[in-house]
């Protein structure tokens, strides 16, 4: 799996901060009169949620625009990636990875003493070599 960070434009950050700000003010002003009237809290809250949602929405398109689409997008929404898989020889192992090894990335196995990171690389390389694959393993201890 990969990480990407994206960094959101300055304009965004201010826009964001400033209707964080109003929120906070509007929600402090609400909750001074929510003993009489709790419905009116409710109906905010949502007014509220509603306005920080479209402030999200605006913050992605402006991003969008300019590092282009697919450069951010929200939990759980967009498109499935179908990543090749190399198994590492171990069924267990590759059904916790999700497959096994990502294939045509540089993979770094890591642990302490005698725990079976060469075994594991060397089962790996032997699977890519079955496949007719070209892999390197490079032991830096």
């Amino acid at each position: 799996m990969t990480t990407a960070t994206v960094v959101a434009p300055e304009k965004t950050i201010k826009n964001q901060e400033k209707t964080v700000k109003e929120s906070a003010k509007k929600a402090a002003s609400e909750n001074e009169n929510t003993e009489d009237k709790p419905a009116k809290v409710s109906a905010a809250s949502a007014k509220e949620r509603s306005s920080r949602l479209k402030a999200v929405d605006l913050a992605v398109e402006q991003i969008e625009r300019q590092f282009g689409q697919g450069s951010i997008m929200k939990l759980g929404e967009g498109m499935k990636v179908a990543v090749e898989t190399i198994s590492t020889g171990s069924l267990s192992l590759d059904l916790a990875l999700g497959g096994g090894i990502p294939k045509g990335r540089i993979i770094e196995i890591y642990g302490p003493e005698s725990s079976g990171k060469t075994t594991l690389a060397l089962h790996t390389v032997a699977e890519v070599q079955k496949n007719g694959g070209l892999a390197a393993f490079i032991d830096a201890e």
